[in-house]
């Protein structure tokens, strides 16, 4: 590997990344995954490669994400002396109305993006501030941003408004849509496991700590379940999901309480660690035999079951149900569970395949079929980041 894509998902105290060869055109497996976590405080590093496994687990301490990828280069340096670095990709949460398509860095798409932070306060200044600590350490290195909300800016005009007053749209109060990325890289790899149904009705449940369900027909989306922000939708595991902004009205009249602590309850105190009062993780949740835990789920699976239906609606019916993201593809009791809710519809489980969490889930002669089918983010983002700096062939020197 002479030349390599860096690609960057900043959260608000962790740093993952990927590393791609840009020898050729980036396939699908990165060389390298990694992560720094606890930026801020005692943290680790931690690298995996595509064959080797883990080739690095150590104690760290960044400050901030500058100091981060700091340790990130310094490490691809030690690794791979005389690496070059073509290009670095960012995953970005919100494009907003304008940006619909990976869009090459420069001071004016930066400003226009920051524009956007208060649709989306808890990821957007970090993806940001992951772009602007980059170029302050590599000031020549092109650095793409690639959107969650792109793939579902061609949504009909039905599924992007709401009712209310128009001149609200003119202010960018609409739906906008997430997991973009994740559903585009889907779509891409519909047709090696559905064949010709791929172009047909297929309802994606991209199921992680954030969750969210895409309609698609002809591959495109056609409905979303998160909207203006990546709090509405299905219950998740620490946001509400969809709830009546009434009781939003009421918390902050008759109970008192502030924006921040709202936005924190919605934010960080609901979902499943909410309702549950154990964890926001779907494993300790079926591990647990604690009531509450049993009840959490069993939410979290009929409002996702209530949304699959409500997506067929808007698909014109349904072909194909796929699970993806970390509980859609491992969490084989969460799938039964929905899948059963679907029954009615034509959905008939392979209990068997599902707890080998086979590709294809649903018997042979069900009328709706259902899949595991693992997301691939990461390469999406390198695969534009390559197309939109193939000119840049000559590469910038690891300098930490």
């Amino acid at each position: 590997m002479k030349t390599a894509l860096l690609i960057l998902n900043a959260g608000s105290s962790s740093l993952k990344f990927a590393v791609y060869s840009a020898d050729t055109a980036p396939t699908p497996g990165a060389t390298y995954r990694g992560m720094i976590e606890e930026i801020g405080g005692p943290g680790r590093f931690r690298v995996e490669h595509l064959d080797q496994g883990s080739v690095l687990d150590e104690a760290v301490t960044p400050a901030n994400h500058a100091q981060a990828l700091q340790h990130v280069l310094a490490w691809l340096q030690r690794s791979h002396p005389g690496l070059q670095l073509r290009a670095a990709g960012h995953r970005v949460v919100h494009g907003g109305a304008e940006f619909n398509q990976p869009a090459l860095v420069n001071d004016q798409v930066l400003a226009k993006l920051e524009k956007l932070i208060p649709l989306s306060p808890l990821h957007q200044p970090h993806n940001l501030g992951a772009i602007r600590a980059l170029a302050e350490i590599l000031p020549d290195l092109p650095q793409v941003a690639c959107f969650d909300t792109a793939f579902h800016h061609g949504l009909p005009n039905v599924a992007k408004h709401f009712a209310l007053p128009r001149e609200m749209v003119a202010r960018g109060v609409r739906r906008y849509g997430f997991h973009g990325l994740s559903y585009e890289y889907i779509a891409s790899v519909l047709p090696e496991h559905l064949g010709a149904t791929a172009d047909g009705r297929v309802i994606v449940a991209h199921l992680g700590n954030g969750a969210s369900l895409c309609a698609m027909r002809q591959r495109r989306s056609v409905e979303t379940s998160m909207s203006f922000t990546p709090l509405d939708g299905l219950p998740m595991g620490t946001r509400c999901g969809a709830i009546d902004p009434g009781v939003l009205l009421y918390l902050m009249r008759e109970e008192g309480m502030r924006l921040d602590q709202l936005e924190h309850l919605l934010s960080h105190g609901s979902g499943l660690l909410g309702y549950s009062g154990i964890s926001s993780d779907v494993r300790a949740l079926l591990a647990s035999d604690h009531p509450h835990a049993a009840e959490a789920l069993e939410l979290f699976t009929y409002r996702i079951s209530q949304a699959v239906a409500s997506h067929a609606v808007a698909a014109g019916g349904i072909d194909a149900l796929v699970f993806t993201a970390g509980i859609g593809e491992h969490a084989a009791p969460i799938r039964a569970a929905i899948c059963q809710r679907l029954e009615w519809l034509g959905l008939h489980l392979d209990e068997d395949a599902n707890n080998r969490h086979h590709p294809r889930i649903s018997q042979g002669n069900s009328p709706i079929s259902a899949w595991v089918i693992p997301t691939n983010e990461e390469w999406v983002i390198a695969r534009d980041t390559w197309r939109l700096t193939q000119q840049d062939t000559e590469g910038t020197p690891l300098d930490p």
